[in-house]
């Protein structure tokens, strides 16, 4: 008997409770599981990659489109997301560490973490579609933005001029002057020098969220499957 069957029957033996009936050892089942687990992140990657390539061909047909709606987007929230994911994406490989040492109490509070900053994550791109939600900020038909008229200004009246020698002056007083343009605060305004939204605004929102959509549901089952 080799070295090598000697190792795969004790692994086949230790554990026989844990082997599922389609298959015939642990050491097969672990390969199987691991390259599964590699198709199914190659998947992932077309999915999104396909995704990012959509966003990517529509931001360089449509520039003024991407110019207008950029700055609805907070770059604060975002960016604290940012470090919430690579933080949860620390923490569940660590995770992955200490159950290959079969540190268990170890992994269950790495697990905890993993959960708690994706409950974050959740958190505030609820604050941002809350937001977006709205403002009007949606995709096709649903796209209503609420951007702010320009209130009346305080009406000026002109000082009369002095009528010259032999000159008649009218008595209609002068018109008081226009709007000064300023939108009341707190509401999305339009870009300097335009009139309104771009045409087809709607479909940047409409990617905005699908894609982040998508990522919130991964992060979801996710968190249901840990």
């Amino acid at each position: 008997m080799t070295a090598g069957t000697t190792r795969e029957g004790s692994v086949a033996g230790t554990n026989a409770h844990h082997v599922a009936h389609h298959f015939d050892n642990a050491e097969q089942q672990f390969e199987s599981g691991k390259l599964g687990m590699w198709i199914f992140l190659a998947t992932e990657i077309l999915l999104f990659g396909g995704l990012f390539c959509a966003y990517a061909v529509y931001r360089s047909n449509h520039p003024e489109v991407f110019i207008y709606a950029h700055r609805f987007l907070d770059k604060t929230l975002g960016a604290i997301n940012t470090a919430v994911l690579i933080c949860s994406s620390f923490t569940m490989a660590l995770a992955v560490r200490a159950a290959q040492l079969g540190r268990r109490r170890q992994l269950v509070g790495l697990l905890g973490a993993t959960i708690v900053l994706a409950a974050c994550f959740l958190g505030i791109k609820g604050v941002e579609y809350e937001k977006k939600w709205k403002e009007g900020l949606l995709w096709g038909a649903h796209f209503h933005a609420k951007l702010a008229p320009a209130p009346p200004s305080q009406p000026q009246t002109l000082p009369p001029v002095p009528a010259a020698a032999g000159e008649e002056r009218s008595l209609i007083p002068p018109a008081a002057i226009g709007p000064a343009g300023l939108a009341r605060p707190g509401r999305p305004t339009v870009a300097e020098g335009a009139e309104g939204p771009p045409h087809d605004v709607q479909v940047f929102f409409a990617v905005y969220f699908l894609m982040t959509g998508l990522h919130g549901i991964h992060v979801i089952v996710g968190m249901a499957l840990l």
